[in-house]
């Protein structure tokens, strides 16, 4: 999803979402950091939040900058067949010397594929792309774009990835590694649970090296935009603002509510203490985490 945010609020705005938000990923990252000072933080979509304000005419937010190692971005030049987002090329374009661009692109035919590695190789950009069989990510592709056997420890290393946080097609944990463990891909976004069990450090070390014997990076998939009815800490009771924070209905995504992010209850589930999100991504050993729905700053302002 996509928007521009730079006529959402007023100045007068008591609250900024945008600067919540903001605020919001540099504590996650620098709460992780403190444990692991190589954790990698990757939110998706939002570009706009590397700005002073989201503003893409004001200068790069650098404390924004810092606390993240990429960005992961969907659908830029292909939903279903070829539609280039010109604006949000254009801001990346600002961005890519910056932190590395990994693009999710989506289309229903599987001759585009080629197209979609080459239009954003073109940019700089690293690819994925998934078909309307893939389309909630819960397939491997069989080939790989540039598949190498160098040794992946740093993001900006990276050539490839897969985007894997649906693991519904798998019987087991095992089946589901075993699979990831015989690829050869750079770096690979999962969830942190498997049919609500997280994985531990030992599971995802066995996924740390690809099937070519070199290192590679294991990402947890987090959302920290809205709440996920079937996360271990949803409550049966709740409903749209009980608790408060539960704010709005997430149109086309049943099982998930846009949360006020910035209310201390839900910073709180997501980071800060030994209980949190964040720290069971820790905890299990994964690189890093991949932010979804940081862009809630635009939802929770329009209808």
């Amino acid at each position: 999803m996509f928007f521009s945010f730079s006529k959402v609020l007023s100045p007068s705005a008591p609250i900024n979402p945008v600067d919540k938000m903001q605020d919001f990923v540099i504590s996650i990252s620098k709460y992780a950091r403190k444990s692991n000072p190589n954790f990698i933080v990757i939110p998706q979509n939002g570009e706009e939040l590397a700005f002073t304000k989201a503003d893409v005419s004001k200068k790069i937010n650098a404390n924004y900058l810092k606390a993240i190692d990429g960005f992961g971005i969907e659908e830029l030049f292909y939903n279903e067949t070829y539609k280039p987002n010109e604006y949000r090329i254009e801001n990346l374009r600002k961005l890519k010397n910056q932190k590395p661009v990994f693009v999710s692109e989506y289309v229903t035919d599987d001759k585009l594929i080629p197209e979609t590695i080459e239009k954003n190789s073109a940019e700089g950009f690293i690819s994925f792309a998934r078909n309307k069989d893939n389309y909630h990510y819960s397939i491997i592709p069989s080939k790989i774009n540039n598949e190498n056997q160098d040794n992946i420890e740093k993001l900006n290393q990276a050539k490839n990835f897969l985007y894997l946080i649906n693991n519904s097609n798998y019987s087991s944990k095992k089946e589901f590694l075993t699979a990831i463990a015989n690829t050869n891909y750079d770096v690979v976004f999962i969830d942190l649970f498997f049919n609500k069990a997280p994985f531990s450090s030992e599971e995802i070390k066995s996924i740390q090296t690809k099937a070519n014997g070199s290192k590679r990076l294991i990402i947890a998939y987090m959302n920290i935009g809205a709440a996920e009815k079937y996360r271990y800490y949803w409550q049966k009771h709740w409903t749209i603002n009980d608790p408060s924070w539960l704010k709005k209905k997430y149109d086309g995504y049943e099982n998930e509510v846009w949360v006020e992010y910035w209310n201390q209850e839900w910073q709180d589930i997501i980071y800060g203490n030994d209980d949190s999100y964040t720290r069971k991504v820790i905890d299990a050993g994964f690189d890093g985490v991949y932010l979804d729905n940081v862009e809630a700053y635009y939802f929770l302002t329009n209808d």
